[in-house]
């Protein structure tokens, strides 16, 4: 059975958002228009994971994620569209009712099953897997955020158009599509990776050792840029939400809270610094993530979308 999600190329827009001053132009490379239900850099990671599980012959699909996960809902998704059973193991409690994130997942399909945080924290080692699936039946694993060797190649692809930039810049969770341009982008430009984890320098480790294990060596300069969490994963603020509203209203696109909405925030910010030089041509990727956005509406009362 083909995965037709993939049959396309995936070519996403690029938009030119403003120029700023010195004749600095930002644009933002549209991955969130992707496909309407697995979006942004989650369809990059899938990608590949989910035909080498069809190639295997897998039938069940097993991921982590916590209960307002983008890769668990996009998983879920991609997983009922190429005919695939799933189980989402869920970090914590899982809340009744749940929440839309979480629903979602559960009409298309997939099987929750909470872990508790300590045990959580063991998701990666072999016993822990082997119990898991005596429990919820043998399948194929993508890690938590969906990153690995096939996420980089799948994010790689992104690299792959025709218009030449001094700076890329993207949010970053797990570092996987960090990787992913990093080893498709050549001399020219200068990646900047904003985490959206509080103390998210760690990443430049893990990226560093996703980098060795796909054994790429960058020929891009790269950085991570720390300051722009607003108080760590998941966690926002008023400005930050005044900001995507304002960014809304004034370019029509919508950013969501935990990633993008935080990197764009940094971005102009550093813009208005005079962190870039003059005459810079900045490439921002808008990686989706829009599904959690119900979620953080009702818990503070503001209209986003």
């Amino acid at each position: 059975m083909p995965l037709k999600i993939f049959d396309n190329a995936a070519a996403t827009p690029i938009q030119l958002i403003d120029y700023f001053d010195d004749n600095i132009a930002l644009y933002i490379k549209r991955e969130d228009l992707i496909h309407p239900l697995v979006s942004g850099n989650k369809w990059r990671k899938l990608k590949y994971n989910l035909l080498e599980a069809r190639r295997s012959g897998y039938d069940r699909i097993i991921t982590f994620g916590g209960a307002f996960s983008n890769h668990i809902h996009a998983t879920a998704a991609a997983a009922s569209l190429g005919g695939f059973k799933s189980t989402g193991v869920i970090r914590g409690e899982i809340v009744q009712p749940l929440n839309p994130t979480l629903q979602q997942a559960v009409d298309w399909g997939m099987e929750l099953v909470p872990i508790d945080r300590e045990r959580y924290r063991k998701k990666t080692d072999h016993r822990f897997l082997e119990r898991l699936k005596s429990q919820v039946g043998d399948g194929y694993i993508i890690p938590e955020g969906g990153t690995n060797l096939l996420a980089i190649k799948g994010c790689r692809e992104m690299t792959l158009i025709d218009e030449t930039f001094d700076y890329w810049c993207l949010s970053c969770g797990t570092g996987g599509t960090m990787a992913g341009l990093l080893s498709g982008l050549g001399r020219e430009s200068t990646v900047l990776g904003f985490p959206a984890l509080k103390g998210g320098m760690f990443l430049k480790k893990e990226i560093n050792s996703l980098l060795e294990a796909a054994e790429i060596t960058p020929q891009v300069k790269w950085q991570l840029i720390p300051d722009y969490h607003f108080g760590g994963y998941a966690r926002i603020t008023r400005e930050l939400l005044n900001f995507i509203v304002d960014f809304r209203n004034d370019y029509g696109i919508l950013l969501d809270p935990v990633y993008t909405g935080k990197m764009m925030y940094g971005l102009t910010d550093l813009i208005k610094m005079g962190f870039f030089p003059a005459n810079s041509r900045i490439l921002a990727l808008h990686t989706g993530g829009l599904q959690g956005i119900t979620g953080i509406e009702k818990k503070y009362g503001i209209k986003l979308k």
